[in-house]
């Protein structure tokens, strides 16, 4: 039988990519070096060294490819990194422009082609998806976050899809989607399907905001949870909410203080996760993630959280927060990935900047 034949407006999918689980082996972890200090007012000299514990941990097991914009970040990233042990061979330095460093959203998310696909198309069995960040609808400087993939794409010689509906840009962040890499996609309605607060892509609603990223992404089968926790200025990214540790467990985040603002809008999510079936059909296991106590600097209430973790080959990095849940989240984690150590990073200044371990990384996957 003849392969079918491709399309010039073919998507991902339709030629036999996916975007795959966080915990598939990568090749790299991608991470811009910081530099913006508005993101961190008053706490910005410290921000380096937390960069350089997460490099070290996340080096460990691959190479890092960290955006700098000029030489003097290279310089400034080298001292640090050497100071805290980092192996520099397993670092590339890429040089690009950015407004920030959160590449979770606006770095390159990776496809990877199914070897069994018939269909003709580029011969790379990764990709790369440019959703085209817009700053989360409430940031004006966001223009040289956005040509981040393209830099990422050309660098490795990868075919880049320009994410869009009916010719327009589609915007999406990765930290707004959580997959278990068997076609299960989660997000929230908070983020993507408000009407009036930070709208990425007017006039767009649940179905066709479904096909795109079923276009895009590889997935059958998506699922929409309610709300995050206060402070997230992304206006609910699920990965301070909920994350898959394998094809078929999650852990979801519970606060148990009734009198905690975040109580009503997680309870609401526990609400909502009793009706989630996977791809398959199969309910998924559902395992409770503490909150930490509420965090507040300069009067703000901060988006701490443990789900923010990120998997990567050598260990499953954690945010740690000086709080007694600290302990409780590690060992619930720790139970849970038995193939890697599961290492707490103190995050207790990063989450001053409204993200934290994961809002910082991308994957790039083998």
């Amino acid at each position: 039988m003849p392969s079918p034949k491709l399309t010039p407006a073919a998507t991902p999918a339709e030629l036999g990519y996916a975007m795959p689980a966080e915990w598939a082996p990568h090749a790299a972890t991608w991470l811009g070096w910081p530099h913006n200090r508005s993101d961190w007012p008053g706490k910005f000299e410290v921000i380096p060294w937390i960069y350089g514990e997460m490099i070290r941990q996340i080096s460990a097991g691959e190479k890092v490819r960290l955006i700098i914009r000029h030489a003097r970040d290279e310089a400034h990233a080298r001292r640090v990194l050497s100071h805290v042990g980092v192996d520099l061979r397993q670092i590339q330095f890429v040089t690009h422009p950015t407004n920030r460093g959160w590449t979770r959203d606006t770095g390159p998310i990776f496809v990877k082609k199914n070897p069994r696909s018939k269909v003709l198309g580029p011969k790379s069995d990764t990709a790369i998806v440019h959703f085209h960040f817009n700053g989360w609808a409430k940031y004006d400087n966001w223009r040289k976050d956005t040509k981040v993939p393209e830099t990422s794409a050309r660098l490795l010689r990868k075919p880049l899809f320009q994410a869009e509906y009916q010719g327009k840009p589609f915007v999406i962040e990765g930290g707004g989607m959580e997959l278990n890499g068997r076609g299960t996609l989660l997000s929230t309605e908070e983020c993507y399907l408000d009407p009036k607060i930070q709208v990425r892509n007017p006039g767009l609603g649940r179905v066709e905001i479904e096909t795109i990223l079923k276009q895009y992404l590889g997935v059958t089968n998506i699922f929409w949870l309610a709300k995050g926790p206060k402070g997230d200025d992304t206006h609910g990214h699920i990965d301070d909410i909920c994350r898959f540790v394998d094809r078929n467990t999650l852990v979801l985040v519970k606060e148990k203080n009734a009198k905690d603002e975040n109580y009503r809008p997680l309870a609401e999510n526990w609400e909502r996760i009793t009706d989630l079936r996977l791809e398959n059909g199969a309910k998924p296991e559902v395992v409770a993630l503490p909150m930490p106590s509420p965090l507040y600097f300069d009067g703000v209430r901060l988006p701490a959280s443990y789900a923010n973790f990120y998997i990567c080959n050598a260990a499953v990095i954690v945010p740690t927060f000086n709080d007694p849940n600290d302990r409780v989240a590690l060992g619930i984690l720790g139970e849970l990935f038995k193939d890697r150590p599961v290492v707490g990073i103190h995050a207790l200044d990063l989450v001053w900047g409204f993200g934290s371990l994961h809002c910082l990384t991308q994957q790039q996957p083998v």
